[in-house]
């Protein structure tokens, strides 16, 4: 367990944007998110990214759940911000009547993913995933939930996983979030190690989107008609 101390200390949520701000730029520079944000991607190549969006966040979300008696886990645990619910609903508007998990041997860089939620020793590091996805959700997340909207003309429909019915303004609350964060009293040492774990969240993510890019040119939606 981190011991707390009274101490001067590294302000941990801006060593975690600033630590990763390369991983994060090289995810958001994928192929695949760059023809989602440009309107490009099809139904099918959508719902194979919910998918694998799925079994990251329910791994993610029990594992959290299951651990909400570490001090760190429980300072950012937040059912408002849980996503499964969102995840099935969007599928059954994407791919009605598909199966919502994915097949064994279906993505490997999801099955890494899963694997190392599952696998965390330490609740700094589910820390570091949980900021990482969220907060994501909450930026960038907002503006992919825009475009599918203009693009597919869905009037909202199939977007649940950008909506948070329980946080109608995101930034007081990504700004409480950071807040916690900050307040959590980690050491150098534990502020370096959680930026480290934020670093492979984002380097899990960008193999999620490298495999969805090796099928780009089957998951592009055909040109309009003229």
């Amino acid at each position: 367990m981190t011991v707390l101390h009274a101490g001067p200390s590294p302000a941990l949520s801006t060593a975690m944007r600033d630590g990763s701000r390369a991983e994060h730029e090289e995810a958001e520079g994928s192929t695949f998110v760059s023809e989602l944000l440009d309107g490009r991607i099809s139904e099918e190549g959508y719902a194979a990214y919910l998918r694998r969006l799925r079994a990251v966040y329910a791994a993610m979300e029990a594992t959290v759940r299951g651990r909400t008696n570490d001090p760190l886990v429980a300072a950012i645990h937040d059912p408002a911000l849980e996503r499964l619910a969102a995840l099935d609903a969007d599928l059954a508007h994407w791919a009605p009547g598909a199966p919502r998990e994915l097949a064994p041997g279906e993505s490997p860089a999801a099955a890494a993913y899963v694997a190392r939620l599952e696998g965390a020793t330490w609740g700094g590091d589910l820390v570091a995933h949980h900021y990482t996805r969220y907060l994501g959700d909450l930026s960038g997340g907002q503006a992919i939930g825009r475009v599918l909207d203009r693009a597919f003309d869905l009037d909202g429909a199939g977007t649940a996983f950008y909506a948070f019915p329980a946080i109608p303004k995101p930034k007081p609350y990504k700004d409480a979030y950071r807040a916690r964060l900050d307040a959590l009293g980690l050491d150098a040492a534990g502020v370096a190690r959680v930026v480290d774990e934020v670093k492979v969240a984002f380097r899990l993510n960008q193999a999620l989107f490298s495999e969805l890019g090796e099928r780009i040119d089957a998951y592009r939606r055909p040109a309009p008609q003229d």
